[in-house]
């Protein structure tokens, strides 16, 4: 059992029922969830100690939020209280052609105007055998990127492993201001989860082969390559999206440590909610690298174990271990288990 750190900000989702657009909708169903708290809950039930750092603001919309992460037995002794509000966003499930819709409505957060004094990083990460961070945290205000950049320097002065999911959101920056912070931040990253768009359009850098003359996993692996001599990873990974509608996806994974790449094999997926697929990858691959697990092996698991989210409302994956290797081992008949 490792201890796993993951750092970031929890908020309040409020999704229409059913497919309903937000013009319909006379309520929301209430979730708590966001990427690092997705991955950090994701991680519990597989097994791990997970400690998740943030800032929530002292009143019981906080108290709920923290408790949404006790209940899957995430340690939450490093989340402090304070600040004006709690992070909220609203969701309008897709159907079909018409895609999913979000709404935010996160300024002056707890967790956006959180301070790195207010955080003890030789106490946090005092034992840790990983720490995972994703882009949206110093996507939410220069003080969060501040914060992120801190963490990740002490992580990597006591030696904790260290993974850090690109997960860009327009809504939330540009890809200008995205690139400066990313620039900044990922030196100090072992295992990087992105795209080849991430690295084209966010690093700015170059195919070394025209994508449309190419094929998809030469372009794909040019670009880690790249990545991994700039930054210095030790591997990088990414999910693989087939958008053949708001309904139906085709999901894969691939990966590459400089040696060897790899994909895996690709999973027809009938989507109940596509929010939370890129954390419930992250987990997963984080599980079977801390594990000792070769990047294959990691892959598959995480490759499944998102597959299997997409299956789930709300933000947090709540399959098992097991579910996950029953589906790796290629059970994908959807049989009533009795």
């Amino acid at each position: 059992m490792a201890k796993i750190v993951t750092m970031g900000e929890i908020m309040l989702r409020l999704s229409t029922p059913g497919y309903q657009k937000f013009i319909q909708a006379d309520n929301f169903e209430v979730n708590y969830g966001g990427g690092e708290a997705n991955v950090c809950v994701s991680l519990a039930r597989f097994g791990h100690k997970t400690y998740f750092v943030s800032k929530v603001p002292d009143n019981p919309i906080g108290e709920c939020a923290v408790a949404a992460l006790r209940k899957h037995d995430v340690n939450c002794e490093y989340i402090i209280k304070g600040g004006e509000r709690l992070g909220i966003y609203y969701l309008e499930p897709g159907a079909s052609m018409r895609p999913s819709n979000v709404v935010y409505d996160r300024a002056h957060s707890s967790m956006s105007e959180a301070a790195i004094e207010e955080f003890d990083f030789d106490t946090i990460f005092k034992g840790a055998d990983w720490f995972h961070l994703s882009g949206i945290t110093p996507a939410i205000s220069d003080k969060a990127a501040d914060l992120a950049l801190a963490a990740l320097q002490k992580a990597r002065e006591l030696g904790v492993k260290v993974s850090m999911d690109f997960n860009y959101r327009a809504k939330l920056w540009s890809y200008e201001k995205a690139g400066k912070v990313m620039t900044e931040l990922l030196p100090y990253v072992d295992v990087c989860i992105g795209s080849k768009e991430d690295a084209i359009y966010i690093l700015g850098m170059t195919p070394s082969q025209k994508p449309d003359g190419a094929l998809a996993d030469d372009v794909t692996k040019d670009m880690f390559q790249q990545m991994i001599e700039r930054f210095g990873f030790q591997c990088m990974a990414g999910t693989m999206r087939e958008s053949y509608s708001a309904s139906d996806n085709g999901w894969s994974a691939c990966i590459y440590d400089g040696k060897e790449f790899y994909h895996t094999r690709k999973y027809d997926m009938r989507i109940v909610d596509r929010v939370g697929g890129g954390d419930s990858f992250a987990a997963g691959l984080i599980c079977g690298l801390v594990e000792g697990k070769g990047i294959k092996e990691a892959l598959d698991f995480a490759t499944a174990a998102s597959a299997l989210k997409h299956t789930i409302p709300g933000d947090v994956n709540l399959v098992t271990r097991s579910e996950v290797e029953r589906l790796m081992n290629g059970d994908a008949s959807g049989k009533v288990q009795r």
